[in-house]
């Protein structure tokens, strides 16, 4: 059962003007702005719906609806609008108030001017163009974050634009109210998987709880026979289950524990309201397996994960397929694990021990069993596949010990140059931008994680548009990327945050 789509998310649409034009004017507004508000309604890919709300003539009416808005549990942002001009002064005990996402959206009523029937009166009620640089000021001198939309709501770049937006405050929605579970610690002596947890509570919302590994052990041995009868038809249907797993096979009972680590995290996971789970090979108590197939399945229905106790990874695939809902491609727990330098154009081949999501996957997932060298345990279960072709990215949340950094690699997944009749675990081979030595430079000098979020299913524009909602640094590697630079970057931008403290 998936955990995405199950919420209702509003976006409030605001129109800023002033009792200065009379009622006549202000009447029209009112329908110009909710005619503007509708079609931007209906044309969003997004699953947020778009609330239309009265006009704001007062600072009194702007700070009202300001505390309205951060305190609705449903409203997770506010588009504002000033059809008018709305002195900005107006704005301020409002924004201050406001605890939500915000975009700015310099738009007009008309897309084009009646040049032959202008006058004064369409002047006067279609005053977006300076009206929304005065309240661009304020939200500048008050150094709010915000995105701003330029154009038409009937512009298909505008509405893809603002549904990108909508779903990057999905995602702060979900930082906010995430809960993880972190079952052991991370893997010793691991610098980039550790970090401060009470930090990024503080910046990011999520809060990481810690859990002894045999707490997941009691929940796996209180499982029934009965459960776990009903659960492997369901492996059987959509899997490739190779013969020694099915009923009757001689490793069949290995499938029924991997069976029950799934229901047993399952109703561990939704019990406590929790989004994310890590788990560390170096810490399985009880667990007769390391947990492969119970991963891979709950990250599919949109549980966050990450391994070795990899919490920002795992809190990140959370927010990231969050922000996913109802959009085609997959996002997927992963790791850059090895190369190919060539012949040929370089690659990187990704994987992970166990744990790589099957909504990437191309075909119908292969359900088997191989020894991991690792763990000291029983031979896992997974699923093995190789990733659907397509544009995406790769994206880590960092701590730097001073911020938080998010950094971002634009790729193309590619089908692998030959078969991988050996590799034992789910993969995908991807040409990062703008090329392997570029993108590994600069990774590695912004102190990128070797765990990664990929996704195909969203625009990099959504991550963009987290990070500036979230506060946080974003570097970028893609096709313009020149390492030199980006280095030059990484520095001035260390700079300018010492200034910010």
């Amino acid at each position: 059962m998936s955990i995405l789509g199950n919420k209702k998310y509003e976006v409030w649409f605001l129109t800023g003007t002033q009792n200065l034009y009379g009622d006549e004017t202000l009447r029209q507004v009112a329908e110009q702005s909710a005619s503007v508000s509708k079609l931007l309604a209906v044309n969003i890919d997004s699953p947020v719906e778009i609330i239309w709300k009265p006009i704001l003539k007062t600072a009194e009416e702007i700070r009202q609806t300001m505390q309205d808005a951060s305190g609705n549990n449903n409203c997770i942002g506010v588009i504002v609008w000033m059809h008018t001009f709305s002195p900005a002064k107006m704005w301020i005990s409002g924004l201050h108030a406001l605890t939500k996402p915000l975009l700015h959206l310099h738009t007009q009523a008309n897309s084009q001017l009646p040049w032959a029937t202008i006058d004064m009166d369409f002047m006067n009620l279609n005053q977006a163009a300076h009206g929304d640089r005065e309240h661009g000021h304020i939200q500048a001198r008050m150094n709010h974050g915000r995105k701003i939309v330029v154009g038409h709501a009937e512009d298909v770049r505008v509405q893809r634009r603002v549904s990108n937006w909508t779903r990057a405050a999905i995602g702060w929605n979900t930082a906010q109210n995430l809960k993880l579970a972190r079952f052991g610690d991370n893997m010793r002596y691991v610098a980039v998987t550790d970090g401060d947890k009470t930090g990024a509570q503080i910046k990011l919302g999520f809060s990481v709880e810690a859990y002894g590994i045999n707490t997941l052990v009691g929940a796996v041995e209180k499982v029934s026979d009965k459960e776990i009868d009903a659960l492997v038809p369901e492996y059987l249907e959509n899997y490739d289950v190779v013969p020694d797993l099915k009923p009757g096979g001689a490793r069949h009972e290995s499938l029924r524990y991997a069976a029950s680590q799934e229901i047993a995290l399952r109703k561990f996971l939704n019990d406590g309201n929790f989004g994310a789970f890590t788990t560390n090979f170096e810490d399985l108590g009880g667990l007769k397996q390391l947990p492969g197939l119970a991963v891979q399945r709950l990250m599919a229905d949109g549980f966050g994960f990450g391994g070795e106790g990899d919490w920002k990874t795992s809190a990140f695939l959370r927010i990231v397929k969050s922000m996913t809902t109802g959009l085609s491609g997959g996002t997927s727990f992963m790791e850059d694990y090895t190369y190919h330098f060539g012949p040929g154009e370089p690659k990187v081949l990704g994987a992970h021990m166990l744990e790589v999501c099957p909504t990437i996957a191309s075909s119908k997932p292969r359900l088997e069993i191989h020894p991991l060298g690792i763990g000291d345990r029983e031979d896992p279960v997974r699923l093995v596949f190789s990733a659907t072709p397509g544009k995406g990215f790769v994206t880590c949340l960092t701590d730097m010990g001073d911020h938080y950094r998010i950094i971002s690699n634009e790729i193309e997944v590619v089908t692998p140059d030959a078969p991988l009749p050996k590799l034992p675990v789910a993969c995908a081979v991807w040409k990062p931008l703008p090329s392997l030595e570029v993108s590994a430079e600069s990774w590695i000098y912004a102190g990128g994680s070797h765990h990664t979020v990929m996704s195909t299913a969203i625009d990099m524009e959504v991550i963009q548009d987290f990070a500036e909602i979230a506060g946080v640094e974003l570097l970028e590697i893609n096709a313009k990327t020149d390492a030199q630079t980006f280095r030059q970057n990484v520095r001035w931008n260390s700079v300018a945050l010492k200034f910010q403290k």
